[in-house]
């Protein structure tokens, strides 16, 4: 990967900062084989660096956006690595859209703090529409936890996503699960992440 990158692949500093620890959280609950599709993949960093980690799975990445798509596209292009698929359009908000009729795990990074709560929803319905029984949902940001003292971090970065868009903000896990439940999901996993972030693993059945 010694030629210049592409105009179009975006750089985001924070991929680059937490890629290794959230593999490090996600690999344990990845089935050996099958596809995963990312959703809300942004840059397409952190699917170009988990499909050079996991070889035997195929990784699909999806973004609503346009621009995105092509980061993804330039990043897989630049880097050729084979089991990183070409990136298709899905938005969370509206999962009976999504070009995917079965995967056997769904990753979400950074997504349910800077979407309307919708995408959340969403994305558990499609979920539990595409992974089959004992298939899992990853997800990794920041949320409100019941009974535990929020960093004054995150209650900053709170007020200020709210400030830009008022269906932004952080989540309280509590509704996450709850959502999760009513798809038929069940959280499996909470690890703590550096920066005071989590990695949340639901399981279907």
């Amino acid at each position: 990967m010694d030629d210049p990158l592409p105009h179009e692949a975006r750089l985001a500093p924070a991929a680059t900062r937490n890629r290794a620890a959230i593999l490090a959280a996600l690999r344990p609950h990845l089935p050996n084989a099958g596809l995963v599709l990312e959703i809300a993949a942004g840059s397409g960093e952190h699917a170009l660096h988990f499909a050079a980690a996991l070889p035997a799975l195929r990784w699909l990445p999806s973004d609503p956006d346009a621009e995105a798509r092509a980061s993804i596209a330039a990043w897989r292009a630049h880097s050729g690595t084979p089991n990183l698929l070409p990136p298709v359009a899905a938005d969370a908000r509206d999962p009976a859209s999504w070009p995917v009729a079965q995967a056997a795990a769904v990753v979400c990074i950074n997504m349910a703090h800077i979407a309307p709560w919708e995408a959340t929803v969403g994305l558990m319905t499609g979920a539990r529409r595409i992974l089959p029984t004992g298939g899992i949902l990853f997800l990794y940001g920041p949320f409100f936890e019941d009974q535990r003292e929020t960093a004054p971090s995150n209650r900053a970065f709170d007020l200020d996503l709210r400030s830009r868009d008022p269906a932004w903000g952080l989540r309280a896990l509590s509704d996450v699960d709850a959502a999760a439940r009513r798809e038929g999901l069940r959280r499996r996993a909470r690890i703590a992440m550096p920066a005071n972030n989590l990695s949340l693993v639901y399981r279907t059945g």
